[in-house]
């Protein structure tokens, strides 16, 4: 996901993003351990994805403070 696409997203839909996220990678945690998925790289671009959101999330926040 771009960050421009992440932008267009409001502080409500940002959050049940990231918590959507987190339970996907922790899927994908869970299937790598168990031999199931093969590729890691998956895993990588969802931390990425997560990472992307929680830094635009937090720069909304603080804007709707200020």
């Amino acid at each position: 996901m771009k960050v421009t696409e992440i932008r267009k997203f409001d502080t409500a839909q940002l959050t049940t993003e990231t918590t959507k996220l987190r339970d996907e990678i922790a899927e994908i945690r869970r299937r790598l351990h168990m031999g199931e998925v093969q590729n890691s790289r998956l895993l990588r671009n969802k931390r990425k994805d997560l990472a992307r959101m929680l830094t635009v999330l937090s720069e909304q926040l603080t804007k709707e403070t200020a």
